[in-house]
């Protein structure tokens, strides 16, 4: 009896470092995310851009800033710029990619959240439910990626390497 109350001990301890390496990396993703976000929506209503033009420069700059705060560590530890590029494409590209189109449609279905005023409650409060909401579909996908040693797994066994 002793052996299979250890194998369910380290079943349950690597499952919760598991959900524990997979929340830290859609949070991770989630911050990049929503710092390009939040500037792009900023930008584009200052700018009184239409929907399309400020939607695709808040996806471009979560894009932008979720890979490089991947790449910022990678970079620090002496990865050369083309190898931390590669890791941070193959770390966040999927869970940025699910984030932004959960974002994004839900700013949308979410009435006048779009067209709001950056002084007003109804666009920082929808822009951060939709975050939210895009961070809980986002995690299951890290999860699933980080247990087949995919996703931030990858970059995690990069960090603090020296060249």
């Amino acid at each position: 009896m002793p052996t299979s109350t250890h194998i369910h001990h380290h079943r349950a301890s690597s499952k919760d470092g598991l959900n524990r390496t997979a929340l830290s990396a859609t949070v991770h993703c989630l911050t990049g995310c929503a710092i390009g976000e939040i500037l792009g929506l900023v930008i584009g209503t200052a700018l009184s851009w239409g929907t399309a033009q400020t939607i695709v420069l808040a996806v471009a700059l979560a894009f932008l800033f979720g890979y490089g705060l991947t790449m910022l560590p990678l970079l620090r530890g002496g990865l050369p710029f083309r190898t931390a590029l590669g890791l941070a494409l193959a770390a966040d590209t999927a869970s940025i990619l699910v984030m932004e189109i959960v974002d994004n449609l839900i700013m949308l279905v979410i009435p006048g959240a779009m067209a709001a005023g950056l002084a007003d409650l109804l666009f920082w409060g929808s822009l951060a439910v939709s975050l939210l909401i895009a961070g809980t579909f986002a995690f299951p996908l890290n999860r699933w990626l980080i247990s087949r040693g995919r996703g931030h797994a990858v970059v995690h066994s990069f960090h603090g390497h020296r060249s």
